[in-house]
């Protein structure tokens, strides 16, 4: 397994105008003496695809980087038809842009949760968009990293059960380790189920939050308030995750994606990483 930085590990850094994607990738180059090898691009933070991308994958090279995944956040919980068919081109857009950085490795979202729907409601709407966009990343060899992420397919068997349904080698699991907290999950036995599915890892920790905290707090469905840890400060358990990863034969990227209130360019992503070396021994 190898380390990488996902650029929404700096995204306050990036709202605050301290840092801009060519001085994301900057960072990164310096954090390989703790252990970085990839980074992790996202729509979120093109200004001009057209014109970054060459220059984008050309900085990488240089900085002695890999891109470890490009990520998208479509959502397929469309109760609109013209709404679904515009993320379905936005997916499809996010597999071109894939395909021109030279990653093959994409991640997806299911989608967000809607007033008055539950899961089951959209399940439909969300099989149907990834399974047309597993069918056109198939075209470039790229692999679709469905993340546990919010309230639809937010758990691992929700997860599972939209990769079961789809049925293509091209769409599997992206295990956002510290997600399955807020749909209150135990983050260990989720990665157990994910694990043989896995494509992508997001390497995160989160702890509870305290009263005076008000900034970078997640809810959890039981409406405990999580905030984003420095690797290892929190409450996962990730050297057991680790090894259920190992053990299922997982090489892939540990992409660190940290949300913690701490700065993350001196203190979050430095740190996390340092733990996060400390994992793989």
């Amino acid at each position: 397994m190898k380390l990488s930085i996902s650029m929404w590990s700096v995204v306050s850094a990036v709202r605050q105008k301290r840092i801009d994607l060519p001085g994301f990738i900057e960072f990164a180059a310096r954090q390989q003496e703790n252990g970085a090898r990839g980074v992790e691009l996202l729509d979120y933070f093109w200004t001009d695809p057209a014109t970054e991308i060459a220059k984008v994958s050309r900085q990488i090279g240089a900085a002695g980087l890999e891109l470890a995944v490009y990520s998208i956040g479509n959502d397929f919980f469309q109760p609109e038809r013209g709404a679904w068919e515009k993320q379905l081109e936005s997916l499809k857009t996010g597999v071109e842009v894939a395909d021109r950085l030279g990653v093959r490795t994409l991640r997806v979202f299911s989608g967000n949760a809607k007033p008055g729907y539950a899961f089951e409601d959209g399940l439909a709407w969300i099989v149907e968009g990834l399974a047309q966009g597993a069918e056109y990343a198939a075209r470039y060899h790229v692999t679709l990293a469905l993340e546990n992420h919010g309230l639809m397919a937010g758990r691992s068997d929700q997860v599972r059960q939209v990769i079961d349904a789809v049925g293509s080698t091209s769409l599997r699991a992206n295990i956002d380790t510290g997600n399955f907290l807020l749909v209150n999950q135990n983050p260990t036995e989720a990665a157990r189920d994910l694990a043989p599915l896995a494509a992508l890892v997001h390497l995160k920790d989160f702890r509870p939050a305290r009263p005076d905290e008000t900034e970078h707090i997640y809810k959890a469905l039981d409406g405990l308030p999580f905030t984003g840890a420095v690797v290892g400060q929190g409450a996962v358990d990730l050297p057991a995750i680790v090894g259920l990863l190992d053990a299922a034969g997982y090489t892939g990227w540990l992409s660190l994606e940290y949300e913690g209130g701490e700065d993350p360019l001196t203190v979050g992503v430095p740190q996390s990483l340092q733990a996060a070396q400390k994992l793989l021994r």
